[in-house]
């Protein structure tokens, strides 16, 4: 990246040129953004939380259980990320995860994504004094079945210290492809070039 930097001091007074620089040097910042998110997902083997697994192997547990059910890539990616955003957002991660994810998959994979902690409690929210019931709130939505399946199916089910799962470099060619293009985004949607 070049060190050449905007020359305002509040964006009421920007200029094209100012913007020229922001945006060529976020274009490169973006173009990294699958790295990034691997390593996110690599510091997540860190995390245990008392969990039978650490993060990354559920993570990887979870999209390799896809994988090996021909899952197309855009839905073993989802898999892979469902969870990515636990270290920032304790009480939100799901939304987290969506967010992320929000401009580069179909609105069913983003709102699976968003709701699966919500459909995850099912299992195990009447144990710490919740409602396991709580996903059927959702039940007349058209994503709920879909979102039932990926939980019970894949994230549920992947806390197995035995089972053999893929390596996070076997992902990685699938996370640069989904995140190459973008599907929509405020910079997309509002303007000419990319």
């Amino acid at each position: 990246m070049t060190n050449t930097v905007a020359q305002y001091k509040s964006m009421a007074e920007s200029s094209a040129t100012d913007w020229h620089i922001i945006r060529e040097q976020s274009r490169e910042f973006r173009a990294q953004l699958a790295d990034r998110v691997m390593t996110q997902l690599a510091a997540m083997e860190e995390d245990q939380r008392g969990f039978p697994i650490n993060r990354l192997a559920h993570s990887l547990q979870t999209a390799t259980r896809a994988y090996r059910d021909d899952r197309d890539e855009e839905y073993i990616v989802c898999a892979l990320l469902h969870d990515i955003g636990d270290d920032l957002g304790a009480y939100n991660h799901s939304d987290i995860a969506a967010a992320v994810l929000k401009p580069f998959v179909s609105e069913k994979n983003r709102w699976m994504v968003e709701h699966h902690a919500i459909f995850q409690g099912y299992y195990y929210f009447h144990h710490i004094g919740l409602d396991r019931d709580m996903r059927d709130q959702f039940a007349d939505h058209p994503y709920y079945q879909y979102t039932y399946e990926f939980c019970h199916l894949y994230d549920q089910c992947a806390f197995d210290p035995e089972y053999v799962n893929k390596p996070l470099d076997f992902f990685y060619p699938a996370v640069v492809d989904l995140f190459k293009h973008p599907q929509k985004s405020i910079y997309i949607s509002h303007s000419k070039t990319n």
